[in-house]
């Protein structure tokens, strides 16, 4: 099933999903990993956002 794109709403905006590509890739350029990192930390800590975050900035050492 597609996301309606245009039926927005703050549900999932604090969520990362690992189903949709432009998610991954989009959160891979914002921190500085590339899609499969990203990937890896959603499989290891969850689709928290800010979790994500954290974690991100872990493994990049900052």
């Amino acid at each position: 099933m597609v996301d309606d794109k245009s039926k927005k709403d703050f549900r999932d905006r604090d969520r990362v999903s690992n189903s949709e590509d432009y998610e991954i890739d989009y959160f891979a350029q914002k921190t500085g990993l590339t899609p499969q990192q990203v990937r890896d930390l959603i499989r290891q800590h969850g689709n928290n956002r800010e979790t994500l975050e954290r974690e991100a900035k872990r493994l990049r050492g900052k």
